[in-house]
């Protein structure tokens, strides 16, 4: 073998053993990613009160997320409109709720799409993904901007007092979980970007006639 051909074999080899190192992190990512998105929808403390302490004595303040919004009362125990458990989000939230149904379906999806790497092309395989990725991103942020639109309730009212209007929470601030929401835009954009990558890094592998016979 010429020393050359020998470089260029060393190349590939380290060129492959890359890429399979970054994809495999990829994917780990996309899994935690979908993780994510399970939170972000299930969360109730999307919004809350910016108090340390309501008058019941508990550790948390009031909150509210897609499904339900949790109020001070005078007892220990709050007051809460709408419920986890009936899977039904409250009706001024059903739009961005529906955003990120959306949003977490396709990345669900993508994670199934996993399992295609033993059977299809590699390639084709890391675009799909990164096409539903980018489809979630976009869904989810289409929710995090449809949900500080639909502050104007009888719930928000009740949570946050007469001053709360369209992306004016009056006496309450965003939570952690609506900051998870648009952290997971920027992750969802990432991942698909790097997907993208992977996938044309894997179209350089494939010799130049099997190029030929697929395109």
């Amino acid at each position: 073998m010429l020393p050359w051909q020998l470089v260029a074999r060393l190349y590939q080899t380290e060129f492959i053993r890359s890429t399979r190192a970054v994809g495999m992190l990829w994917a780990v990512s996309t899994l935690c990613f979908a993780v994510i998105q399970v939170v972000i929808l299930i969360q109730p403390s999307w919004v809350g009160t910016r108090e340390l302490h309501y008058r019941g004595g508990g550790l948390a303040p009031p909150t509210g997320g897609l499904f339900e919004v949790c109020m001070e009362t005078d007892w220990p125990v709050p007051e809460c409109r709408g419920s986890l458990h009936t899977l039904t989000p409250l009706p001024a939230f059903q739009s961005p709720a529906v955003r990120v149904c959306m949003s977490l379906t396709m990345v669900w999806a993508s994670v199934g799409c996993l399992c295609l790497f033993r059977f299809c092309n590699a390639a084709t395989v890391y675009k799909i993904c990164a096409r539903l990725q980018l489809t979630a991103g976009f869904c989810l942020a289409l929710a995090c901007v449809l949900f500080p639109d639909s502050w104007v309730c009888a719930e928000m009212r009740a949570l946050c007092g007469e001053r709360v209007s369209s992306f004016s929470p009056g006496n309450c601030s965003v939570h952690w979980a609506y900051i998870l929401a648009m952290l997971g835009v920027l992750d969802a954009g990432i991942l698909a970007t790097l997907a993208f990558v992977l996938g044309n890094r894997q179209d350089a592998l494939l010799p130049e006639d099997t190029k030929d016979g697929t395109a």
